[in-house]
């Protein structure tokens, strides 16, 4: 029998959507943004060198088709990645009205998302006074702190010290459709802020926003404060069944990795990793090793996105890159006859765009496992088709297998 491995590389996109004018940073439409040409410009250039050198490589995603992939998306020039392609390969585009990671992930699972998601305005005070009021209420406190657009590295260093002096929580948005708290692991509690984003989150999705997101940290005033890797995600529940569903439903299990749980609301999901990007790596390595035949192993890379797209680090992007081509290089040799692996993405981040938001742009497919040749360029509710065609279980929704 057959097992499916799904990995998206997050917000590692490669240009030329083709609403991409429709979609901004600030004022700036995405027009021309491209995630891994542009990396792979700098690095040419040599002005991402902090921590490596010289050309962007991944040797082992080359072969794949990356760079094949790439100069089917767009014209934009980059330098190398020239290899023949030994896997299948070619591009994606999403149909969704969103450039976030429910949208890519959801829309990657066979389900267009059917509604235009809510967000909040990009104003001195982004939130309504009844919502801020619910969420102080949950909270056991005279108020919030925040209420606005804002980088979470940034908020927390600013406000930290009042919130751990008030005991207010830090409530803040961005250019996704998402209502993030931080509060302190310690002073505020880590079990109070889950159960507060529990709470509020059924409110939150019955406006139609995505995620309430927990962004715990830890540190104090004098020293400075650092975001820990126990986020948690709360997801509006998919409305409809997805590949997890449909692998289920099958009889297969299904196996998560990172965000994926809650991405999908643990909806059709069996069993959960998670971690950093280096212990999801080595719970993937597992996952070859021992998932079961008829199984869907899902998973999902976000510090590509989370370190260093937000951030508008080229430098740090380009490294992570690299670190997951020399650990891809050392995985798949170890797919069995039969496996299929598939390398995705759910929307970009240039790190070299101006602003802070995910960028508008296709995204590579790469297939290992198959035999060699391209796929032209796909829709995204396509993955979930063919990956349902490969493991020989029935498909919903608009996706068609490119097997």
């Amino acid at each position: 029998m057959s097992r499916a491995f799904l990995v998206v590389m997050d917000s590692v996109g490669i240009g030329g959507a083709p609403d991409a004018g429709a979609f901004f940073n600030g004022d700036l439409p995405d027009l021309g943004a491209n995630t891994l040409a542009h990396i792979a410009q700098a690095c040419a250039a040599g002005v991402a060198a902090e921590g490596r050198s010289g050309p962007l490589q991944l040797p082992n995603m080359a072969r794949l088709g990356l760079g094949a992939a790439m100069r089917l998306a767009s014209a934009v020039p980059f330098a190398g990645m020239d290899a023949e392609p030994q896997g299948r390969w070619g591009c994606a585009r999403a149909f969704s009205r969103g450039k976030d990671t429910p949208s890519g992930h959801w829309e990657l699972a066979g389900l267009p998302v059917p509604w235009d998601w809510h967000y909040f305005p990009d104003a001195v005070q982004s939130f309504p006074e009844a919502l801020t009021a619910f969420v102080a209420q949950q909270a056991g406190t005279d108020g919030i702190l925040g209420n606005c657009h804002a980088s979470g590295t940034v908020i927390i260093n600013v406000l930290g010290a009042e919130h751990m002096r008030s005991g207010k929580p830090i409530c803040y948005t961005s250019a996704d459709s998402v209502f993030q708290i931080a509060a302190h692991e310690e002073s505020f509690g880590l079990g109070r802020l889950l159960a507060l984003c529990e709470a509020v989150a059924p409110r939150l999705h019955a406006m139609k926003l995505g995620r309430v997101i927990a962004r715990p940290f830890t540190g104090s005033p004098e020293q400075g404060f650092t975001r820990t890797v126990n986020r948690r995600d709360y997801a509006i529940l998919p409305p409809a069944p997805v590949l997890t569903n449909w692998v289920q439903a099958a009889g297969g299990k299904v196996h998560a990795i990172g965000k994926i749980g809650d991405i999908f609301t643990m909806s059709g999901i069996d069993t959960l990793k998670k971690g950093t990007d280096a212990r999801l790596m080595e719970h993937l390595f597992d996952a070859v090793e021992t998932a079961e035949d008829g199984s869907l192993t899902f998973a999902n890379f976000v510090e590509f996105d989370s370190l260093f797209g937000h951030t508008r680090d080229i430098s740090g992007y380009a490294r992570a890159l690299e670190w997951f081509d020399r650990a891809l290089g050392r995985l798949l040799p170890k797919l069995r006859k039969n496996d299929m692996l598939v390398l995705t993405a759910d929307h970009g981040n240039d790190p070299s765009w101006p602003g802070s938001d995910h960028t508008r742009e296709q995204v590579p497919v790469l297939i290992a496992g198959l035999d060699a040749g391209g796929i032209g360029q796909v829709k995204f509710a396509d993955v979930a088709a063919s990956i349902a065609g490969h493991l020989n279980i029935p498909a919903q929704g608009p996706g068609k297998s490119f097997l």
